[in-house]
């Protein structure tokens, strides 16, 4: 495999946390797998130990790259590509909501140091069966290996089609593509597509979800990339995400202030307790509390919750309000805490193990992103008996099942437009469930949902195959 992300070591999206949970699951079920991705300063204080090669990584452009070997704590091994210049840096992909402007040059090694050690794997008799590359930054990899080989099948995952790694055409020297394959792998309109390399040459392609692959094909979505996506040829494979057991699981979770499963969730209400009394709001057990939960920066329909806080508020509900970044409706929300702090509570930058805590003390998650291709923070709010409310699309259709009107069928609450309205008709909706005497099947029921990643790395599985098979 060949990524920019890798959880918990870097991360800058759930691209991270699909590559390691997908690889833990694939060491699980016996095969060899090796992630390679850049070396980052983040991984300096990862406690990870790495071995540096004596020899450097010769690139086909005439180049050298450090390269350094170790291995997780699953048994997947790990390779890192050097470059301090490009890579030691605070950020994945860029700092303070700007991408650093070298982005073309930094994934452009990438490929080339990834093609480069799968030439050299071939060489010493040890060759990858498979290539599975990651989104727009490992895109270029099938690419090279068209030029000088090796011949090695490859899978292209999308994860987030809206990233697609756009650049204007001064930057096709520091992808190094070869001028003959300039127009077929990377000219999109009038600047470059570096996804379009990846849809292009390799020969499968995945998204994380079967109701997000209809969205690669969209142009509302995909913008120009749509029309070579459903061109291509190939099958558009939607394999739905799992959730790493070992990280979200309430059983087990030493984030929790007390542990639970779905057979006995009564101590899932001292997370709760626990929970308003950190964020100093009414301690009434019995009163719903309702978490929001993201990165104004990144999940667009966090205003959306914001705006919608004051009608919310008018039914008997605690809020916790949880957010990173800095835009500016988050002042709107701080105002209206301060004058409601009894119920709104205006968490700042929480940690991933806080995350985990509310998870573990909400009644109810609303969920307001836009975009939401795998459906993944339904899941973790469904595995911690949180039930969600969200905008159905993308994975999210996958992942929630909309209740109907006695809450004895589905697995969370739908809206189909952005807008107040609709919104808040979700969210009284799964208020009322909390009052009804359905609620603890309806939490029993979601939590027993089975998100494991077993499922998921055994459908990888059968596209490798596939695809080798094809490529025999």
């Amino acid at each position: 495999m060949v990524s920019a992300e890798l959880s918990p070591y870097a991360r800058a999206s759930e691209t991270a946390d699909a590559v390691a949970s997908l690889a833990k699951a694939l060491r699980q079920l016996g095969h060899e797998v090796t992630v390679a991705l850049p070396r980052y300063k983040s991984l300096e204080s990862s406690g990870l130990l790495m071995a540096r090669r004596l020899t450097p990584l010769a690139l086909s452009s005439g180049a050298e790259v450090t390269v350094f070997d170790g291995q997780l704590p699953s048994g997947v091994k790990l390779v890192l590509f050097d470059a301090p210049v490009l890579f030691d840096r605070a950020g994945i992909f860029g700092e303070d909501g700007q991408d650093y402007p070298d982005n073309a040059k930094r994934f452009g090694l990438l490929c080339e140091a990834a093609a480069a050690l799968l030439r050299q794997r071939a060489q010493l008799a040890t060759a990858f069966d498979i290539l599975h590359v990651h989104d727009w930054p490992a895109a270029l990899v099938p690419v090279l290996l068209r030029v000088l080989g090796p011949s090695v099948p490859s899978v292209l995952t999308i994860h987030d089609v809206t990233r697609q790694g756009i650049f204007p055409n001064k930057e096709l020297d520091a992808l190094g593509v070869p001028p003959e394959l300039v127009d077929e792998a990377l000219k999109l309109g009038n600047k470059i597509n570096v996804l379009k390399a990846g849809v292009s040459f390799s020969a499968a392609i995945t998204s994380v979800s079967s109701a997000y692959t209809n969205e690669l094909t969209s142009a509302d979505r995909a913008g120009a990339l749509a029309e070579v996506i459903s061109g291509s040829g190939k099958p558009l494979i939607g394999i739905i995400n799992g959730l790493d057991y070992g990280i979200y699981n309430p059983a087990t979770d030493p984030a929790l202030v007390s542990r639970y499963d779905a057979e006995d969730t009564s101590n899932k209400a001292r997370s709760k307790v626990a929970l308003l009394r950190e964020c100093n709001l009414d301690l009434d057990p019995a009163r719903p509390l309702l978490a929001v939960i993201g990165d104004a920066d990144k999940e667009r329909g966090l205003d959306l919750a914001a705006a919608a806080l004051p009608q919310l508020l008018k039914n008997p509900v605690s809020v916790v309000f949880a957010v990173q970044g800095r835009a500016k409706f988050i002042e709107k929300v701080a105002n209206l805490a301060q004058n409601n702090p009894d119920v709104l509570c205006l968490v700042r930058d929480f940690t991933d193990a806080q995350r985990h805590r509310m998870l573990a003390a909400a009644d109810v998650l609303l969920q307001t992103g836009r975009h939401e291709p795998s459906g993944a923070s339904a899941m973790a709010a469904q595995r911690y008996g949180a039930l969600p409310v969200a905008f159905a699309t993308g994975g999210v259709h996958d992942v929630v099942v909309d209740c109907d009107s006695s809450f004895e069928t589905g697995t969370g609450f739908l809206f189909d437009a952005m807008t107040q309205k609709e919104l808040l008709g979700a969210a009284t909706r799964a208020l009322s469930a909390y009052l009804s005497p359905a609620w603890p099947r309806l939490v029993r029921r979601v939590m027993r949902l089975d998100h494991n990643w077993d499922r998921p790395a055994r459908r990888y599985l059968q596209v490798y195959r596939q695809t080798l098979g094809a490529n025999a």
